[in-house]
């Protein structure tokens, strides 16, 4: 799922984002609406946070490969 889906299934919710990922809503209201991309530091807490209904792989389409290859063998994110 993209995350401004994400956000916009709850109210409230970009600012609770923003708050457990330790961002700043702005920011995470910018990444969502595309107006600025998402910091690839972000995105292991972004999946987290979501409890995985935004992934690395949907913040990151064409290279999340690149920044975690585990990902690519199967692997999913640690919690």
């Amino acid at each position: 799922m993209d995350l401004k889906t994400y956000l916009s299934q709850e109210r409230g919710r970009c600012l609770q984002l923003a708050k457990a990922i330790g961002a700043h809503q702005p920011d995470v209201s910018r990444w969502a609406s595309g107006v600025r991309p998402v910091p690839k530091h972000f995105g292991l807490a972004i999946e987290r946070a979501t409890g995985g209904a935004v992934t690395r792989k949907d913040l990151f389409p064409t290279d999340w490969h690149v920044f975690w290859p585990e990902l690519a063998e199967g692997g999913g994110a640690k919690k």
